[in-house]
């Protein structure tokens, strides 16, 4: 049985959520292995809108353990506020397990976030002031909270310490009773540790001897391959490795044990927050995809910028991820568009560039070259087979997946987890 990694293809908001959703039904494990809840999923199911934030989409399928792995930074207040609304809509929130060594989100770190934005001015990233940054820059300072210290409250208060004597310091231009207090964030810490412990395993051998005994475990990966820390449009990104190769550093399974990639990708593109973005669109076209495609982020409410289709994104993307399998999503937002453009490469001080631009500056100047592909108007929405889609929308697939270098195998036309229809096979029939 496989290991199927789902990463989103272009910035993120790709509809991961309803994809590994869907493959949840069918397999043993879904494991987020990167982020926190500084991005969101939106998963319909008959009828019922689920905004996930920190948990895996898997959580929302009888029968599939869902796995917070060791890569993900937790906000323990945000876990149990999104267990607790689950638990009173009627899903079982029992089968969850978080490695011991994922990273907390501390309260002051929080603060830190936004005096960070605040400090950048023109110059800001666009954060989603979570928490999420400064908690990867201690993991990575090893100043950094675990879950494990929990249960070691001599341990818990020596690392608070430690990491308040440089917060502190930073935070020293501000009022005093702006500042953190080591005993409070040690003991509004300790409260969480009776709830977590039951959770709490070792990731890495659960998951290893899952597949061991010929179980499917799915990977979810937050935010997407633009927005990795090491291959996307740095500084405009986020502070984990959204690429595939994290699916295996943010839970402890070799990467010899990946079967397959799933890419998911808009049938055209969105993105939150600061960076280049070569197809966006800032006319009506633009806010006509907002509108009908509900372009709003889930965790942050913020409206998403829009643009076409853009190749050379799915194919880079294709390439670091090693993509075998794209899932195509939304396309039902385009239906009534008479002609719609897909970038398939850039204009780059008077060339013709059709690879990711090696350096920042030329992908903040690239300009979209577009080739326009003819659109359609029936409704698309109940369609169950690839060929039911209009000629058109058929066509507008084939072309975009040439266009792309990997095989589009599933198509969304609709939010429903029954809207999707199938090409091709994302796990065996015995899966």
């Amino acid at each position: 049985m496989p290991a199927v990694v789902i990463v989103g293809a272009q910035w993120g908001d790709e509809g991961k959520g309803k994809a590994s959703d869907q493959l949840g039904t069918r397999v043993d494990y879904v494991v987020k292995y990167n982020g926190g809840n500084n991005a969101g999923h939106t998963v319909v199911v008959d009828g019922d809108t689920f905004a996930l934030h920190l948990l895996p989409a898997g959580i929302l399928s009888p029968g599939c353990t869902p796995v917070i792995g060791n890569g993900v930074v937790v906000d323990l207040e945000v876990l149990f506020a999104e267990l607790g609304d689950l638990q009173r809509r009627g899903v079982d929130t029992s089968r969850l397990k978080i490695s011991s060594s994922a990273h907390i989100i501390p309260s002051y770190n929080k603060r830190i976030d936004a005096l960070n934005e605040r400090m950048l001015g023109e110059r800001k990233l666009g954060t989603t002031g979570r928490g999420i940054g400064p908690t990867y820059a201690d993991k990575m300072n090893r100043i950094g909270l675990r879950i494990q210290d929990l249960f070691d409250p001599s341990i818990l208060r020596q690392k608070v310490t430690g990491a308040l004597r440089q917060k502190n310091q930073m935070l020293s231009q501000l009022p005093a009773e702006e500042h953190f207090v080591v005993e409070d964030i040690v003991q509004e810490l300790l409260a969480y540790a009776p709830r977590v412990a039951p959770m709490v395993t070792n990731v890495s051998t659960l998951l290893n001897k899952a597949l061991d005994a010929g179980q499917t475990v799915v990977f979810e990966g937050g935010q997407a391959a633009m927005l990795d820390i090491d291959h996307g449009t740095y500084p405009f990104v986020t502070s984990s490795t959204c690429t595939a190769a994290g699916a295996c550093s943010g839970s402890g399974v070799g990467p010899m044990r990946i079967d397959r990639v799933i890419g998911v990708a808009k049938a055209y593109v969105t993105r939150v927050g600061e960076g280049p973005f070569p197809t966006e669109l800032l006319d009506k076209s633009g806010e006509y995809l907002r509108t009908v495609g509900h372009e709003f982020g889930t965790t942050t409410g913020r409206p998403r910028r829009t643009g076409w289709y853009d190749a050379v994104v799915a194919r880079y993307a294709t390439r670091v991820n090693s993509m075998t399998d794209i899932v195509l999503t939304k396309l039902d937002v385009l239906t009534g568009i008479e002609r719609i453009p897909v970038c398939v490469a850039y204009e780059i001080d008077g060339m013709q560039v059709e690879d990711m631009p090696e350096n920042q500056s030329d992908m903040h100047h690239a300009k979209p070259i577009y080739e326009y592909l003819p659109g359609w108007s029936e409704d698309i929405s109940q369609c169950a087979a690839f060929d039911e889609l209009p000629d058109t929308a058929q066509g507008y697939v084939k072309r975009i997946e040439e266009l792309s270098g990997c095989r589009i195998s599933a198509i969304g036309v609709g939010p429903e987890r029954n809207q999707t229809i199938s090409r091709f096979a994302l796990l065996p029939e015995s899966a």
